[in-house]
C-alpha cells in the first residue's frame, strides 16, 4: 500500500478496518475510529512507514489496550508500548488494534481462545493457525498492511502458510521481546506478517535492533550471499497428504541433506522439558486460577510438572549434540528450503485431536529457535484441490537478510505476476476481483518511462505504451495460474493483458489499453499514476 496522507489514510483504512471487524475472532480489542484518524493525521509523510497500519498479537503490550494473552483474568493495560511496537509507531505507523490468538501463545491451530476461532481466509472451514490467529488473518484479508505476531514454535509461520501470506521468524533477540508475555522465555521470537517480502523486510528493517533494557536482545549479521546454496531434504513426511507433496515438489534445491536432527530437536520442545519453561511464568497464574484458562491449554502446560531438574539438564545436553548436528549441515548449505507444514487441517478435525495434530502442524517448524534459526515463510501457490501451500526457508542465525532476498527473488511457480495500474490496485473498486482469486500482493514498482495514462470515458484508467511517455506507478500482484481464465473473462474492452516493461528492465503481465480508445481520452501521464491523479481532485 502506497503511503496515504493524514486524512486521506483516516478515512480509507478506518472504512477498511470498519468493513471487516465483524470477521470471527480476528480482534480482541481495538482503538476508536476517532483515535486512529487524531493519530493518523500527526503522522510526517517523509517516515519510513507513513501510511501503513498494523495489527499486534494480543500478548505484545501496546499503552492504551488490555494485554489479554487471551485469557480475561490474565489480562492488565500496559503504561507503555513494548519496544518493538514503539518502533513501529516512531517510524509512522499506525497501530490499528490487538488481535486474537491460542491462548497464551499454546498452540499452533488458532482454535484456542475464549475469543472466538478465526477461520482461514481461503474458507472451508480450514483453520487460520496460531498461535498468531488474528494477526495472519488482519493481514490476508487486507484490513492491515502488516502484523506482528510471536512465534516460539511456530507461530509466526504456521498462520502465514494457511493464509497465503509472509511471515517472518528472525534470528531469536533481532526484535526485542521486552513487553511480551513469555511463553517459553528462552526461544520467544517477535515475527511479521505481511502480503509481500518487501513490505515484511521495510518492517524488519525498522524494528530490529538491541534493546537495552532487554536481557535477551542481541544483534549481528551475516555475509549477505546473492547466490547461496539451498538444500533440500532426503525425505518428508506429508501425512498422506499427495497435494502438499506436489506443491513442495515444485521447489527445487541445489543439495539434499538428513533433517533427523532437526526433527529430534523439534521433538523436545513440546515432548521434553521445554515444556516446563511455560510454568516458570504462567505456574502461579495457573495455579491460582485454573478455571480460567481453558482446558487444551491447561493439559499442555500441565504436563510441564511431569519433568525433573534432571531431564532439564539431559535435554539440554542432548539438545547441544543435536545444535552441532545442524552446524555441519551449514558447512554443505546455506538456506534449507522445507514445506512450512506437511497438511492442513480443518476445524473439525482439529476438534478430533486438537493435541496430536498440533504436533503435526509444527513438525517442520518447532525446532528452529530451539538450533537458534532465522526463517521466512511464503506463499507457494496452491494445492489441486485448492489449499493454499507455502515453503519456509531457514538459516543459521543471522542470515536473515540472506533469507530476504533469497524469497523476493524465488516467486512461485504456479502463479502468474500481474501488473495492475487502475481499478483493481489495493483498496480499488475492483481489487476484490484478485482478492477472491487467492491472488496476493508482491509490492509496488513503476513501468519503463514510455508510457502514457488516460482517464476513459469508462471511469477507469487506460495505459498505453508510447516512446514519448513516462513512468507510471503500478502494483505487482501473484494470481493463482488456475484463475486467469476466470479472471480474462472479466475484463472488458478496450483493456487486455498485455507484456508491460518496468523500469528494472524486466517484463510483466499487466493490464493495457488499446489505442483507439485514448482519443479524446484526458491525458492524465503527469500525475504519475492512478492513485496520484485521484488524490489531486476532479480538476487537476
Amino acid at each position: 500500500m502506497a503511503p496515504l496522507q493524514s486524512a486521506a489514510f483516516a478515512e480509507t483504512e478506518l472504512s477498511t478496518i470498519d468493513d471487516v471487524s465483524e470477521n470471527e475472532g480476528v480482534w480482541i480489542s481495538r482503538f476508536t475510529a476517532g483515535e486512529l484518524r487524531e493519530r493518523a493525521e500527526q503522522v510526517d509523510p517523509r517516515l519510513p512507514l507513513a501510511g501503513l497500519s498494523f495489527a499486534v498479537k494480543d500478548n505484545i503490550d501496546v499503552a492504551g489496550l488490555p494485554t489479554t494473552a487471551a485469557c480475561a483474568d490474565f489480562a492488565y493495560t500496559p503504561e507503555r508500548n513494548a519496544p518493538v511496537v514503539q518502533r513501529l509507531i516512531d517510524a509512522g505507523a499506525v497501530v490499528a488494534g490487538k488481535t486474537n490468538l491460542d491462548q497464551f501463545a499454546t498452540g499452533l491451530t488458532g482454535t484456542r481462545s475464549p475469543y472466538g476461532r478465526p477461520e482461514s481466509v481461503f474458507g472451508g472451514g480450514l483453520i487460520s493457525g496460531g498461535s498468531s490467529s488474528g494477526s495472519a488473518v488482519a493481514v490476508a484479508d487486507g484490513t492491515v498492511d502488516f502484523a506482528l505476531g510471536t512465534d516460539t514454535a511456530g507461530s509466526g509461520r504456521v498462520p502465514a502458510a494457511l493464509n497465503g501470506i509472509v511471515g517472518i521468524k528472525p534470528t531469536r533477540g533481532l526484535l526485542s521481546t521486552l513487553g511480551v508475555v513469555p511463553a517459553c522465555r528462552s526461544l520467544d521470537c517477535v515475527s511479521v506478517f505481511a502480503r509481500d517480502v518487501p513490505t515484511a523486510d521495510r518492517v524488519m528493517r525498522v524494528a530490529r535492533g538491541r534493546v537495552p533494557e532487554d536481557p535477551w536482545s542481541r544483534e549481528g549479521r551475516r555475509p549477505l550471499l546473492a547466490e547461496p546454496r539451498i538444500g533440500v531434504p532426503e525425505a518428508l513426511d506429508f501425512f498422506g497428504d499427495a497435494g502438499q507433496e506436489k506443491a513442495f515438489a515444485r521447489f527445487t534445491g541445489d543439495v539434499t541433506v538428513d533433517i533427523g536432527a532437526l526433527l529430534e530437536a523439534g521433538d523436545l520442545l513440546y515432548r521434553g522439558p521445554w515444556v516446563a519453561e511455560r510454568l516458570a511464568d504462567l505456574g502461579e497464574f495457573l495455579a491460582g486460577h485454573p478455571d480460567s484458562v481453558l482446558p487444551v491449554t491447561r493439559a499442555v502446560l500441565e504436563t510441564g510438572y511431569g519433568f525433573s531438574a534432571a531431564d532439564a539438564f539431559r535435554a539440554q545436553h542432548r539438545l547441544q549434540e543435536l545444535k552441532a548436528a545442524a552446524g555441519r549441515m551449514w558447512e554443505r548449505i546455506d538456506v534449507l528450503a522445507l514445506p512450512t507444514i506437511g497438511t492442513t487441517f480443518t476445524h473439525s478435525e482439529i476438534d478430533e485431536d486438537p493435541i496430536g495434530r498440533n504436533l503435526t502442524l509444527g513438525r517442520y517448524t518447532q525446532f528452529a529457535n530451539l538450533l537458534d534459526m532465522a526463517a521466512v515463510t511464503v506463499p507457494n501457490g496452491f494445492t489441486e484441490d485448492g489449499r493454499p501451500a507455502s515453503i519456509t526457508l531457514f538459516g543459521p542465525a543471522f542470515s536473515d537478510d540472506t533469507l530476504a532476498l533469497l524469497a523476493r527473488s524465488r516467486p512461485v511457480d504456479d502463479t502468474v505476476l500481474l501488473a495492475v495500474v487502475g481499478l483493481h490496485l489495493s483498496g480499488e473498486p475492483r481489487n476484490g476481483d484478485l482478492l477472491d482469486r487467492g491472488a496476493t500482493l508482491v509490492g509496488a514498482a513503476r513501468t519503463a518511462p514510455f508510457y502514457r495514462l488516460y482517464h476513459l470515458p469508462t471511469g477507469a484508467p487506460g495505459l498505453v505504451r508510447d516512446g514519448t511517455g513516462e513512468s507510471i506507478d503500478l502494483e505487482l500482484w501473484q494470481l493463482p495460474a488456475a484463475q486467469v481464465g476466470g479472471f480474462l473473462a472479466g475484463i472488458a474492452a478496450p483493456l487486455s493483458l498485455g507484456r508491460i516493461a518496468l523500469d528494472d528492465g524486466t517484463e510483466v503481465t499487466g493490464f493495457l489499453c488499446e489505442a483507439y480508445a485514448a482519443t479524446g481520452a484526458k491525458d492524465i501521464t503527469a500525475s504519475g499514476g492512478w492513485r496520484n491523479y485521484r488524490s489531486e481532485g476532479p480538476n487537476s
